[in-house]
């Protein structure tokens, strides 16, 4: 439990940090949607580590007829470094958005097989009931990216009045 407790300030310390200095500096105006970006890099960075620290229990986490499972889980922290990279440069943060969603969602079958078989590892020793903690945290991070990455800007509305409007 202490990682989703990590996850979700890696996610949103930068744009609660970012609000916060708005706020302090009598509105200062911070991109919220870069600082947000960033929390969902430093998540990414924050994931792909645990590649390489804990190779061996990701491997348990995926089914025994997966082929070259520790060169998959090395490859898919290549992969979390590339698309944390692609959230802090401002060209590339939109399709780092969209792949990280689709990444979210492909690994998220590793996280039932791991659940249902109660491997020792990030929770999913409780077993399917960690599913009811696992899935609203990814639902979480996905809605995240979405909103603050992947989705464009609606820069229709023009919240400043009219001159000379009464």
């Amino acid at each position: 439990m202490t990682n989703i407790v990590i996850m979700l300030i890696l996610l949103t310390g930068p744009y609660l940090l970012a609000r916060s200095v708005s706020f302090f500096t009598g509105g200062r105006t911070i991109n919220i949607r870069s600082a947000a970006a960033w929390g969902a890099g430093t998540l990414f960075i924050f994931t792909g580590i645990g590649h390489f620290v804990q190779t061996e229990q990701l491997t348990w986490m995926l089914p025994d007829w997966v082929p070259q499972r520790t060169f998959l889980i090395y490859a898919t922290g290549v992969l979390e470094f590339v698309i944390a990279a692609g959230f802090f440069l401002k060209k590339t943060r939109w399709f780092s958005g969209v792949i990280a969603i689709v990444v979210l969602v492909v690994f998220f079958p590793a996280n039932i097989y791991a659940a249902f078989k109660h491997i020792p590892m990030s929770g999913n020793e409780w077993g399917p009931i960690y599913l009811l903690v696992r899935g609203p945290l990814q639902a979480i991070i996905i809605s995240w990216i979405y909103w603050f990455v992947a989705k464009k800007p609606n820069n229709s509305f023009n919240p400043t009045p009219l001159r000379g409007a009464a």
